[in-house]
């Protein structure tokens, strides 16, 4: 497993729409043990191929508390069926945009269909924080950021301090 480099804000290949993954081959299983590493390191929740310049619609998300066993879930090609009307509201952030939170209202409940690690055709239904998470990083596949569902302006100082931050790393 190899920790690789994430993609920050404002680079544009985080707003690339990722391609479907064609076969669950090692390539694959490969790239989601770097994605599992990668978002340990961090430390994270979930992470999109994407995030590390891979734009293959492939996500990895665990949830499991500090302490707990790690609980590793692999989601490729995930489709959102259906969602609820029902909404909830999460304090968002993200490993592509550092130190940044934000409350971001989303359905509460959704079903999704996904091919599993083993290329196996499954559905989910989630609710809660998996819901919010499933979410935030299929959004991601198709260049989506969470920021996306701020107001305008908040959005746009965002924007604004992770350009500068680029500008002088440059």
């Amino acid at each position: 497993m190899t920790i690789k480099p994430l993609i920050i804000l404002p680079d544009p290949i985080l707003r690339q729409v990722s391609t479907k993954v064609e076969q669950v081959n090692g390539e694959i299983r490969t790239l989601a043990d770097d994605m599992l590493a990668t978002m340990y390191d961090a430390p994270g929740i979930g992470l999109a191929a994407i995030q590390i310049g891979i734009p293959k619609r492939l996500l990895v998300i665990d949830l499991s508390k500090d302490g707990d066993e790690k609980a590793p879930q692999v989601f490729i090609n995930p489709e959102i069926l259906s969602s609820s009307d029902e909404r909830s509201v999460y304090e968002e952030g993200c490993l592509s945009i550092p130190d940044y939170y934000a409350e971001v209202e989303r359905p509460a409940k959704i079903a999704v269909n996904y091919v599993d690690i083993d290329g196996k055709q499954q559905s989910i239904e989630a609710e809660g924080l998996l819901a919010t998470c499933l979410q935030h990083e299929i959004d991601h596949l198709n260049g989506v950021l969470f920021i996306d569902h701020i107001s305008r302006l908040k959005r746009e100082m965002v924007i604004k301090k992770f350009t500068k931050a680029a500008k002088l790393r440059a």
